[in-house]
């Protein structure tokens, strides 16, 4: 099989704003959690969000935006972007640097772009709302584009000129995992020898409140506990924004440029619950049938992996039932791999959370370190028998297995291999 590298990587999130800063949240184990000024009223039951620091983008009007120095950004491409946007763009520019690609090679029949956001609400809601009481005549000719799921690949392959192939992908919390998935695809298949995969979310009231009204989101107060996943006391998720791109290539493309990739993908796999539409089926058996197909299409046996990143998001019932899956796919207790879910220092950032989180698991694949679980104080009994270290361990991974799960029960589960 042709080999897929990830060459390149860009970060805007709670626990940092580049590489370096992420590396060092997760060696350290330091969250991204304030309380969210928005959320500190009577009426709002949830407290705390996982903050992108640097921006401010709470305007409906980008011209009021702000975000780091270091960044040009052009009125025109700016003006079509809903908050998403504007962290997913910073996080190309990084990425593109990072990889050390010419403009010419971002630009490049052969280089395409996959993308995955839930649109922003707060751009939908402000836009519908002025056209029902304003008139259509007084509507942003730019606000579709700026707000309906989609506006990530519209704006990206716009503002970079990328030619080849492009997609948004919509599944929920597992959509920029399906998006990986399927550009390694393209790759493999002789489509494309290079892929951005991008996912972002504005991460503000109108993108996370609405979870409340599902029971989901956390109620803590104190930022240092209100994300435990895996813990006998977690109650609900913290949500996040930002965004992250990873750069994937042929090893053709690798060879050719000299560059040292972070890691290898390895493959993926996916299969759903078919059991509700919010819930994951009790006994995972979606997530274990996602990580079966993956081993199996990747050869990896169960005991060569060395570490999962959980897609565990810290409520009662998702933790619960992945699990189950983890211990059904990874049968010998002895031989289990170390396990955890960053997202007790994010947050959960939606469908960002796919390419979030690989992009943590290439950071720790090249620069030798296995993230552990925070914010644990009594470990769920269901979980007893895995492998959850509390702390960063400073040793390297082999083989990484990355668990993403979205509403309808679709699972992704995605295997990387130090490079």
């Amino acid at each position: 099989m042709p080999r897929v590298f990830i060459t390149g990587l860009g970060f805007v999130t709670s626990i940092g704003n580049d590489a370096p800063a992420v590396s060092g949240s997760l060696r350290e184990l330091r969250h991204g959690f304030e309380l969210y000024a928005p959320f500190q009223k009577e009426n709002i039951p949830c407290k705390v969000v996982g903050t992108i620091k640097g921006f401010q983008t709470d305007s409906v009007d980008q011209e009021d935006w702000k975000w780091p120095a270091r960044y040009a950004i052009k009125r025109e491409t700016l003006r079509t972007m809903a908050p998403h946007g504007l962290f997913a763009h910073c996080s190309m520019l990084q990425a593109i640097e990072d990889a050390r690609l010419t403009p010419a090679d971002v630009s490049d029949p052969g280089t395409g772009l996959f993308a995955a956001s839930g649109g922003s609400p707060m751009l939908t809601a402000y836009h519908h709302n002025r056209m029902h009481q304003q008139g259509v005549a007084r509507c942003s000719p730019l606000g579709i584009v700026a707000s309906i799921v989609g506006t990530l690949n519209f704006n990206l392959v716009a503002a970079f000129r990328i030619l080849g192939s492009s997609c948004g992908f919509s599944s929920a919390c597992a959509s920029s995992a399906h998006a990986m998935g399927y550009a390694y695809d393209d790759i493999v298949l002789g489509r494309q020898k290079r892929m951005f995969v991008v996912g972002a979310e504005d991460g503000n009231l109108d993108a996370i409140l609405p979870f409340a009204g599902m029971r989901t989101l956390s109620l803590q107060t104190d930022p240092a506990i209100a994300s435990r996943p895996f813990d006998a006391g977690r109650d609900g998720f913290v949500g996040t924004g930002g965004a992250t791109v990873l750069v994937l290539e042929s090893e053709e493309e690798v060879a050719r440029r000299g560059v040292t990739p972070y890691a290898e993908l390895l493959g993926w796999g996916q299969a759903s619950d078919g059991y509700n539409v919010a819930i994951s089926h009790p006994e995972g058996d979606g997530s274990a049938a996602a990580m079966t197909r993956a081993l199996a299409a990747t050869r990896v046996a169960p005991e060569a992996v060395d570490y999962v990143n959980a897609h565990a998001t810290s409520t009662l019932i998702g933790d619960v039932s992945e699990a189950r899956a983890l211990k059904r796919v990874f049968k010998d207790s002895a031989a289990r791999p170390a396990i955890s879910s960053t997202k007790a220092l994010t947050g959960h950032g939606l469908s960002l959370a796919g390419a979030m989180e690989s992009g943590f698991c290439a950071l720790a694949l090249r620069e030798g370190f296995t993230p552990g679980s925070a914010h644990i104080t009594h470990l769920d009994p269901e979980c007893a028998g895995l492998n959850i270290p509390r702390a960063t361990l400073p040793t390297a991974p082999n083989i990484v297995l990355k668990n993403s799960s979205g509403f309808g029960g679709a699972n992704v589960a995605l295997l990387f291999r130090r490079a």
